[in-house]
Parts: structure tokens; C-alpha cells; sequence
């Protein structure tokens, strides 16, 4: 056993396979892949890894799967997906989500291709141990009652980076109490025994309804005040421009570039995209032209893709005959809260929390109005983008904030 010292939960206890696991070199790059990517250009403390964050998340699922009744063996695994569960992460993790995603088809928890082909240490470590890396990577992309551990509504990434985020951003509205969800935690519905993931659902036991809300309450806070900060949601935006350009204008491939660290893609994009990524690393980034709420935008353009996204960017340049690599339309997915459809034990019948909660209504009204879509560029044509966009996206108002 191998005690760390970890900021949020005190000692992280790792057992012989998580010690195995760690000292890999796919899980020694989440050192180098910071949790909240653009979002410490607002909140500078915020500088932690993904490599603490999957600590905590094994630490959390240690002690969740003490209190399901799991047999030893399908315990092992969940330890290790839990562990493993970010190691399928870009650099600047999901703000390149997207980008990678187009070019293979693959999310972040899909990390098959990784435990099969391009990391035989991690597949290795798991047969030596008696695991099978399938089953691992089964459990990290949330399939079965126990995969929801690992990624679901009730996970505990989402306890983990919720309380640390917070803790390093210095904000007061992660606060959730992740010894309570932890030990709250329950499996039903199996036929199969608990031990079966693909019969199981995981809940929280009865008279946690508050504690499901709390969970709800802190990822909301977290969206308006951190997450969705504009600041980040500008840095983020142009990341991605400049990513799809670096790829576009190199002779890196799409498994090179998932595989990078963040500073690497920072030095990549000055060389190859170099009015970005000098813009991205002095924090010298573009302004708001447009900061619009859903009720202002026609329901084509809230739905828009990737590729009417590009096309309205092109439209937008051409009509302020401005540069279309100097012009960024963001347009945000539909507003939601994955949180509500987890579910409570209320009066002895499993809920979800949706049907339980008057509370959750609201939350979602409120991410309803905090919704915005964006259109960014350099500070001298923010004037002429604006109306430009106006036009182009069909919108009602195109005032910027800021």
C-alpha cells in the first residue's frame, strides 16, 4: 500500500495495481494536462492536473465499491477504470474534445484503442493482475449499472472535479459531500446478483434526495461561475480554430496530436498557427462581438454543427472583409443538466431525481437563461462583426457585453 498526499481528500491509499498503473507513461502524462485547461486564464490558482483529479476519483471509488457488495474481482476493476478513466484525454482535455472527436470518431472515455494498441504497459499491467482491459474500458465508458460509477450521473469523477475545481479556483460553490454520496450509494434492480453490471442501476439509498440536489446545486454554480466563464469560453473557441488549423497545416496525425501535453500543443500552435496560439499564451485573446440568450437566437442556429459554425464565420469575414481565421462563431450545445436523471430511493421505490425534486426545475430554468451564444474577433472590429453577425446568424439583438 502506497499512501499520496492529496490537497482535497487528505491520503490517497493506492493499492499494488493503482501503484502499477500510475508509474506508466499514459498515466504520467495526466501530470501534464491541466483539469481546467482555459479556464485558469480567469482564476490563476488553477492549476492543477489530471493527474491529481484521477487520484481522487480512485480514492473516491475505493470507497464506493466497499459499500455495494461487490465481489473482489469486479471490484478490482472498477478501482482501475476509475483510475484510468482520463487517461483517453487530449491536451487542454476537453476543450480539443471536439477536434478529436472529427477526426476519429472517438470521445475521451473511449479508451479501447489505447489499452489495445497504443499503451501494452497499462495492457499488460492489467492481465498481470488478472484484469481484463475490456472490461476496464467497458467500465470507463459508463456501460452497466457500475459503469455509472465511473461515468454517469451519480460518478465519482463528477464528485471529484466538482470539490477540487473549486478548491483551486478558490470559489465557494463546489462544496459537495462526497463522504455521504459515497457511502450512500446503493445497487438495484439486479437479477443477476450485484456483481452483474449489466443488471444493476445505481442509486442513492432512501432520504438522500437533498444530497442527489446538492450534487445538482454545486455543478450549477460551478457552470455559471467557472466552467462557462466567458473569458474561458473565448480561449476555448479559439483553441479549438487553432487546433483544426495545426492539423489542417502539419504533418501531425490525429493519434500524435490526442497524445500530446499541453505544453507540447502550446509550442506546436505558436510555430504552425502563430496568430493564435501567441494570442492564446499571452492571454491577449479576442473580444466579444456578439453575447447572445437562447430567446435571441432562431432554433437553426442554436442547433448549428460544426460545418454551419465555419460557414457562418466565413460569411460574417467576408462581409467585414476581415481574414475568416479572425472571426470565431460559438455556439454552445442546448442547455442541461445530466445530474437530474439520477436517481433517489423515495418511500422504498428508486426515483430519479427529476420526479423527486421541485428544485430541479429550476436549475434548469437557470441554465436555460445563462445559455449564450458568442462571436468573437479582434478588438478594433467588434463593431462591424456585430452587425455582420446579426445578419448572418439571424439574430435579434448582436449587443456585445464586453
Amino acid at each position: 500500500m502506497k499512501a499520496i498526499k492529496d490537497s482535497v481528500h487528505g491520503h490517497v491509499r493506492l493499492g499494488d495495481l493503482a501503484a502499477e498503473l500510475v508509474d506508466t507513461p499514459a498515466f504520467q502524462r495526466l501530470r501534464h494536462v491541466k483539469q481546467l485547461s482555459t479556464v485558469r486564464l480567469v482564476y490563476p490558482s488553477a492549476n492543477h492536473t489530471r493527474f491529481e483529479h484521477s487520484l481522487g476519483v480512485y480514492h473516491l471509488a475505493c470507497g464506493a465499491v466497499e459499500g455495494l457488495g461487490i465481489d473482489d474481482d469486479t471490484a478490482d476493476h472498477v478501482r482501475a477504470a476509475a483510475l484510468l478513466h482520463d487517461v483517453g484525454h487530449g491536451p487542454y482535455g476537453h476543450q480539443t474534445e471536439g477536434v478529436i472527436r472529427r477526426e476519429t470518431g472517438r470521445d475521451h472515455d473511449d479508451i479501447a484503442w489505447l489499452l489495445t494498441d497504443a499503451d501494452r504497459d497499462v495492457c499488460q499491467i492489467l492481465e498481470r493482475n488478472g484484469l481484463d482491459p475490456d472490461r476496464v474500458a467497458s467500465l470507463v465508458a459508463g456501460e452497466g449499472g457500475l459503469g455509472a460509477l465511473v461515468s454517469g450521473e451519480l460518478d465519482v469523477d463528477r464528485m471529484d472535479y466538482l470539490v477540487r475545481d473549486a478548491h483551486h479556483t478558490g470559489v465557494p460553490y463546489g462544496t459537495v459531500d462526497t463522504d455521504r454520496l459515497v457511502s450512500e450509494l446503493r445497487l438495484a434492480g439486479s437479477r443477476g446478483g450485484a456483481s452483474d453490471p449489466a443488471d444493476t442501476e445505481l442509486v442513492l439509498a432512501e432520504g438522500n434526495v437533498a444530497t442527489a440536489e446538492s450534487l445538482l446545486v454545486a455543478r450549477s454554480l460551478m457552470n455559471a461561475v467557472v466552467y462557462r466563464h466567458h473569458v474561458s469560453r473565448v480561449a476555448g473557441a479559439m483553441l479549438e480554430r487553432a487546433c483544426e488549423r495545426y492539423l489542417d497545416r502539419s504533418e501531425t496525425d490525429a493519434a500524435t496530436f490526442r497524445r500530446m501535453a499541453d505544453h507540447d500543443l502550446l509550442v506546436a500552435l505558436r510555430e504552425a498557427v502563430p496568430e493564435l496560439g501567441r494570442r492564446i499564451e499571452r492571454r491577449d485573446l479576442y473580444k466579444r462581438a456578439v453575447w447572445v440568450g437562447l430567446g435571441d437566437v432562431p432554433a437553426g442556429t442554436v442547433d448549428a454543427g460544426h460545418g454551419e459554425e465555419r460557414a457562418a464565420e466565413r460569411e460574417i469575414a467576408e462581409a467585414v472583409g476581415l481574414d475568416p481565421e479572425s472571426v470565431v462563431v460559438d455556439v454552445p450545445s442546448r442547455p442541461g443538466l445530466k445530474e437530474s436523471g439520477s436517481t433517489v430511493v423515495v418511500d422504498g421505490v428508486p426515483q430519479r431525481l427529476e420526479d423527486a425534486s421541485e428544485l430541479v426545475s429550476g436549475l434548469r430554468s437557470a441554465e436555460r437563461r445563462r445559455w449564450t451564444l458568442g462571436v468573437y474577433c479582434p478588438e478594433e472590429r467588434v463593431d462591424a462583426v456585430s452587425a455582420a453577425a446579426r445578419e448572418v446568424l439571424g439574430l435579434r439583438t448582436a449587443s456585445p457585453t464586453a
